[in-house]
């Protein structure tokens, strides 16, 4: 529909002007319309998708009883070019689809997965001149799609072509929701604006004082002057006759609306009401649950001709929302029940059982199985489409209408579940609570006591949660026993969650630092195995070794602890066999967390929904699998392999579609490529972790992504970004009992301290973290500062302090088969040893460490090592055997942004006779952290569709930052880039 002139809003059709170009132009924007009902949003709105040719347009409206439908408003916008979702990447294209209700999901979708997908579906559908994306009435739009939709405006960029324009009343929801985009506030009209508005459609020409009484009655809103017109007579507007008094203003505009459907015929009333509560618009469905009620087929008619619906088959829509809420508002409860019967019997007809379900629960008058039951299962396809805040809805409404307590006790608990997942704390709490006061069961008591802890760890106390896992696991083992002699399925399914309960308390144990609960949970887990000649399943039992093995570490049988924990790791397959797990259906998401600055692995994760009855394992997922690999081998001593087996997590959880754990995932391949050597990458997927656990409000995870970040400043020498990320870190660690993040945090600050030759504060700050007790300190932390704690020992001359840590970290790598970590050892022997054995021991150090199959991920540890050689030689008055050393340290440095690291190195080699000055800036510390992704994924061969596949990218967006990429690094091919950052 052409829209007319637009009295009063210039400022505002200027900057739709300037979106509409800039998207036309190939830059990807944003912007939201806000204003009261009848400001004129829609107006503007119209006016923009009329203006905005050469570019393609989609459209979209929220309609309430849409509202908790989910990716509703998305199969909406994105009908038109559906059929490009072909055109993705496999598992972005499989959510896509599946959300849109095309395909069936093949598992339960990652939200994140489904909105990267429609990012690159946008870009894709993005013609030579643009595509604009116009979404009305955002406060009504269902959460699944708004939350692909924002996920997908944050990340536009140059290139993309895509704008995003949204209108919204101004709302507190939507305001927070919407908070992150650029937005236009339509305010009052002013005197000589309302006067236009008012003469549009008076019937005579607005005296000046009418004008003003009528313009501050209304506030200026655009449709209360139109209404306002339509009511006055002629010798009222031109001031011979007093105006009505009150004026009809606000809410009372949906009142005028409301006298006039009453005076429409009955047939054509209850034809409106079956408008209002269609929600979508169809005109066929409308007509055909009118008429089945009684009414005329042309009912409509007298609704279009007094200008209420506007009908365009095959399309029926409202004149305004507050009209559709008028017809709602106007008809009796037990009618809307009726109306509701006829739309759910079509629906069914019709084969959308979603929303049949969802009219029948509307229709019910209490309590009814059919109905709940048909309810929860389109909570679940939500569920599974990845639309988890409106399967939330959907499973609550269910659970009211269910009268079995025991059911309806599962029911809450799955609307929990998917509450958490979409990120509704609040409601996910409330439904646990009630769920616990209905629960019998015991399987489920402990799945609800699980969902509790996995919470907590989520973004509040770890300690507290590990008291609660604990204490269920020891509940469900004795109500197991209880029930021996049942059936064989019941007993797996209760040593499944026994083991998941403690596979989640051994992470909690881990995030707290509490090493006594690990050798408890050890303990226990060896007890959890199938009775002879029953098959065991193999992720339990490879997460029973990694438990058992994990527990027997800890108590001191180093023996039998590093014989389950090789035993676990024998059984993963290697990744070139292009299968990171056993094949199993991820079900439920537990990762352990063993933080270190050697291997910080992964903290609390977003809880994923547990099978039915609790018989989910606890390492179901590939990814998950790598994680418990990862903290094994950290365990072991071997921080190359743990770095391997987290960089691995993270390639299979961008892919894979794994529940809710992208953010926790992160953590882990952002240590990875810290222990690799890759500070500059680490902290750029650390910036993208921070930003994904702040949008899921996962407290903990965005601790454990902060410190990371700290420790990446400190390497590279930012003294002001490592305070305020280690700060940062520490205020959420400390009150949470994080003593893992906590740790790090701690250890980055004195590593900024060794760094820049500050001695004493750092031997102060790296003593401090051995001693440090659970909640503020972890063993891992100890381990992993062991080599730092030595060199700051010894340049303090704490010579008791430096034996007893080189003592330390030789106990704890003494079963260690990995090169790397012999090499650490020998180098701090060589920084305790005599002066005439030191050079030998650090040259043994250089020649494992030159034997590590992956000498990019060494290069820091050479790099340190080499410098303490030539340091040492210099101080032997042997310069020139000392001289390569120091530049071969100083050019590592360089190329790692190590600044000082480097200057130490640049100042021994002076002062051992080389006056060479420092290299240019390094390469790579001219791009931002998002080019540094992009370039480093290019390096290694993966295409620009995949990059954008894992970087949750349009692959324009690739394409452009690349284009910047190559003049910044002076190259012009991908060959380029790839010799470079070799």
């Amino acid at each position: 529909m052409t829209v007319g002139r637009i009295s009063g809003r210039e400022d505002e059709l200027g900057a739709l002007e300037e979106f509409l170009e800039d998207v036309r132009s190939g830059t990807g924007r944003s912007l939201v319309v806000r204003g009261e009902p009848g400001a004129g949003k829609s107006t503007l709105l119209r006016h923009a998708a009329d203006r905005a040719a050469p570019a393609r347009v989609l459209t979209a409206t929220g309609a309430e009883p849409e509202s908790g439908m989910a990716f509703a408003a998305l199969h909406q916008l994105l009908r038109p070019v559906a059929g490009l979702a072909d055109a993705l990447p496999g598992a972005q294209r499989d959510a896509v689809r599946a959300a849109l209700g095309l395909a069936e999901p093949a598992a339960a979708q990652d939200g994140f997965l489904v909105s990267a997908g429609v990012l690159s579906l946008l870009a894709e559908a993005a013609s030579a001149g643009g595509l604009v994306c116009v979404v009305d009435d955002f406060q009504w739009v269902d959460q699944s799609s708004a939350g692909a939709l924002l996920f997908a405006a944050r990340r536009f960029g140059g290139g993309d072509g895509v704008g995003l324009l949204i209108g919204t009343r101004d709302g507190a929801g939507a305001r927070r929701a919407l908070s992150a985009l650029p937005s236009l506030e339509l305010g009052a009209l002013d005197a000589a604006s309302a006067r236009d508005v008012l003469a549009e459609r008076a019937a005579a020409d607005p005296a000046p004082e009418v004008v003003e009484i009528v313009t501050a009655a209304t506030g200026g809103n655009p449709l209360a002057l139109r209404e306002t017109a339509g009511l006055l007579t002629p010798d009222q507007l031109t001031g011979r006759a007093p105006l009505p008094d009150p004026l009809p203003v606000g809410e009372e505009v949906a009142a005028v609306y409301g006298d006039r459907i009453v005076r429409l015929p009955e047939d054509t009333r209850l034809a409106l009401l079956a408008a209002a509560l269609e929600g979508r618009g169809d005109a066929r469905l409308i007509r055909a649950a009118a008429e089945q009620l009684g009414a005329d087929p042309g009912a409509l008619d007298a609704a279009e001709a007094a200008g209420i619906v506007e009908i365009r088959p095959p399309r029926l829509r409202f004149r305004h929302p507050l009209i559709r809420a008028a017809a709602h508002a106007g008809a009796a409860p037990a009618a809307r029940r009726a109306v509701h019967r006829r739309l759910a019997g079509l629906l069914a007809e019709d084969g959308d059982h979603d929303r049949a379900a969802r009219h029948r629960a509307e229709a019910a008058t209490g309590p009814d199985e059919d109905v709940a039951a048909g309810l929860a299962a389109a909570g679940e396809r939500a569920r599974a489409r990845g639309g988890y805040a409106d399967a939330a809805g959907l499973l609550a409404r269910a659970a009211v209408l269910t009268p079995d307590p025991a059911v309806r006790a599962r029911r809450l608990t799955d609307t929990a579940t998917a509450a958490w997942l979409g990120g509704r704390p609040g409601r996910a709490h409330s439904a646990l609570a009630a769920a616990r006061g209905l629960a019998r069961d015991p399987l489920l008591r402990a799945e609800i006591a699980r969902l509790d802890a996995r919470f907590e760890l989520s973004s509040g106390n770890a300690a507290e949660a590990l008291r609660t896992l604990l204490s269920a696991a020891e509940a469900a083992g004795a109500a197991g026993a209880a029930g021996a002699g049942g059936s064989e399925e019941r007993a797996r399914a209760t040593r499944r969650i026994v083991l998941a309960l403690l596979a989640d308390a051994a992470e909690a144990a881990s995030a707290v630092g509490d090493t006594e609960a690990a050798v408890r949970v050890g303990r226990r887990a060896a007890a959890v195995t199938a009775p002879p000649g029953v098959p065991e399943d193999a992720g339990d039992a490879f997460l029973r070794d990694v438990l058992t093995g994990m527990g027997a570490l800890y108590e001191g049988d180093a023996d039998h602890g590093t014989h389950l924990l090789r035993r676990a790791l024998a059984g993963l397959p290697d990744e070139g066999t292009g299968d990171d797990g056993s094949g199993h259906e991820h079900t439920c998401g537990t990762h352990v967390g063993h933080d270190s600055p050697g291997h910080d692995g992964v903290g609390s994760a977003e809880p994923t929904r547990p099978a039915p009855a609790g018989t989910g394992s606890a390492a179901e997922s590939p990814a998950a699998r790598l994680l418990w690999a990862a903290a094994a081998a950290s365990l072991l001593g071997e921080r190359d392999a743990a770095a391997r087996y987290g960089a691995r997590a993270g390639r299979v959880a961008r892919v894979s579609g794994m529940v809710g754990t992208l953010p926790v995932v992160l953590e882990n391949a952002a240590t990875a490529e810290r222990m690799n050597s890759g500070f500059a990458l680490s902290a750029a997927l650390s910036e993208e972790g921070l930003a994904l656990a702040r949008e899921a409000g996962l407290d903990n995870s965005v601790a454990a992504h902060l410190a990371n970040l700290a420790v990446c400043a400190a390497v590279r020498g930012q003294e002001d970004e490592c305070r305020a990320r280690a700060r940062e870190a520490l205020a959420i660690a400390i009150p949470h009992r994080l003593g893992l993040r906590a740790g790090v945090a701690s250890y980055a600050l004195g590593l900024l301290d060794l760094g820049l030759g500050r001695f004493d504060r750092a031997h102060e700050r790296l003593t401090a973290l051995a001693s440090a007790g659970p909640g503020a300190g972890h063993h891992m932390v100890v381990w992993g500062s062991a080599a730092d704690r030595v060199e700051a020992a010894v340049a303090v001359g704490d010579r008791a302090a430096a034996d007893a840590a080189a003592e330390f970290l030789g106990q704890w790598s003494a079963e260690a088969a990995s090169p790397l970590a012999r090499a650490l050892v020998a180098r701090c022997r060589a920084l305790v040893a005599d002066d005439a054995d030191a050079p030998a021991l650090l040259r043994r150090a250089l020649e494992l460490l030159a034997a590590d199959d992956d000498q990019d991920a060494t290069a820091y540890d050479r790099a340190r090592t080499e410098l303490l050689l030539g340091e040492r030689l210099r101080r032997d008055r042997r310069a020139g055997e000392a001289r390569p050393h120091l530049r071969h340290a100083a050019e590592a440095f360089h190329r790692m942004g190590a600044l000082p690291w480097e200057r130490r190195a640049r100042g021994e080699l002076r002062a051992a006779g080389e006056t060479a000055g420092p290299d240019g800036p390094a390469a790579l510390d001219g791009l931002t952290a998002q080019e540094l992704r992009i370039a480093r994924l290019v390096a290694e061969g993966v295409s620009n569709r995949d990059v954008a596949a894992r970087l949750f990218l349009s692959p324009r967006t690739v394409e452009y930052h690349l284009y910047k990429v190559y003049p910044k690094l002076g190259i012009s091919s991908r060959t380029e880039l790839a010799r470079l950052l070799q």
